[in-house]
């Protein structure tokens, strides 16, 4: 477990999937997620999906987001595709919980998962991508540092029309550098 400000990073529940599914299954929230998502899962579908994710988990970390004061799952994080040779890897967010929309809860968990990967797995670079029309998420990358370093256009069909994937990198030094001042 590892504590913010507002929120703490933990391990995976059995009682997060039921939770986790209706995040998955809401379509706000579903329209900011991975491109995967865009058809409803099951409950078997996201229990399967978090035994296998913990299976694999010498490259992958999950955690889920609770918040320190009530104890309430309210959504997820995660780093994938990670590359010990190069020192970099890719992370995920979703708040799932929309009450927690737009009040820090995202920034803190971020900002507990970024050090987590540069202090403890001595990463070098975060990478992630956004979809263009999720404005509140890429404003809360920039605040914490994160530069977009391209994009892939059209890469995602939502309502009806195609959006931009823009793809978004912090390097270690930067954040530091960024969090010294801050």
């Amino acid at each position: 477990m590892i504590k913010g400000d507002l929120v703490k990073l933990r391990a995976y529940k059995e009682e997060d999937i039921v939770k986790a599914h209706e995040f998955l299954n809401d379509e706000e929230v579903k329209k900011f997620i991975s491109v995967d998502a865009a058809f409803p899962m099951t409950i078997w579908e996201e229990e399967a999906w978090i035994k296998t994710r913990k299976s694999n988990a010498n490259l992958t970390y999950d955690f889920a987001i609770e918040d320190l004061k009530t104890n309430k799952y309210i959504g997820g994080c995660s780093i994938n595709s990670t590359n010990i040779k190069n020192r970099n890897c890719v992370i995920g967010i979703m708040i799932g919980d929309k009450e927690y929309w737009g009040k820090g809860y995202g920034t803190d968990a971020l900002k507990i998962l970024i050090k987590f990967i540069f202090e403890e797995l001595n990463l070098d670079k975060i990478k992630l991508s956004v979809f263009s029309f999720n404005e509140r998420a890429r404003a809360c990358y920039k605040k914490i540092g994160f530069k977009e370093e391209g994009i892939l256009k059209k890469e995602i069909y939502r309502n009806g029309k195609y959006h931009d994937d823009i793809l978004m990198a912090i390097f270690k030094d930067e954040y530091f550098n960024i969090n010294k001042i801050n």
